[in-house]
């Protein structure tokens, strides 16, 4: 029987008996790994298409579109996915929200974090390392994510930016546990609200 395309897909000639039915079904297995599948979710696609083969699409009906990379693991390539929502994140004891309210969305491998913390009673934040929030579980890094965050000047601070970190599995201290913002500053005079806009990868 020969075959036609780039997808080698079987077609009966004019030497070949008459197949039929067997024809048509050799060809629709032929073309099934190259069409895209269709499904309502990320979790349908787990669950209908985990042992499918390398290179099969799937679309969701949110917009999300998958390449399977592995012929023999669920591993899949992102092509497109819509925006998450934004999530809560957790102050600490002591601390609130402040102009904008703290939240957090996973893209990729990455968290993004936006909004503002104070404490509630009005204080400033102590200089040293404190915790004054906590990631949801998924938010988790595997050990750990650092990056700048801004804050409020007041008196004769000697910095305006100081060091966010979330603890991971690897990186817990007494300063708290996996999940947990601990706020780094120099600022020798304390600052009245800490921005948590940035990000950091979960791997």
């Amino acid at each position: 029987m020969a075959t036609i395309g780039y997808a080698e897909l079987p077609v009966p000639g004019g030497g070949d008996a008459p197949l039929g039915p067997a024809a048509l079904a050799d060809f629709a297995t032929a073309l099934d790994p190259h069409l895209a599948q269709h499904v309502t979710n990320k979790a349908q696609r787990d669950s209908l298409y985990s042992g499918a083969p390398q290179h099969t699409l799937v679309s969701a009906a949110d917009g999300s579109l998958w390449l399977k990379t592995s012929a023999t693991a669920n591993t899949w390539a992102t092509i497109a996915e819509p925006l998450p929502a934004w999530r809560a994140v957790t102050p600490a004891s002591g601390y609130q929200s402040g102009e904008f309210v703290p939240e957090c969305r996973i893209i990729g491998k990455q968290v993004h974090l936006r909004g503002r913390l104070v404490r509630v009673d009005g204080g400033v934040f102590p200089v040293s390392g404190i915790k004054i929030a906590s990631m949801p579980a998924d938010c988790r890094p595997t050990k750990y994510g650092s990056w700048a965050g801004g804050s409020g000047l007041t008196g004769d601070p000697v910095v305006g930016v100081g060091r966010l970190e979330v603890l991971g599995a690897a990186s817990s201290t007494s300063l708290g546990t996996v999940g947990d913002i601990i706020w780094y500053s120099q600022d020798g005079t304390g600052v009245p609200w800490v921005d948590l806009s940035g990000y950091y990868w979960l791997d």
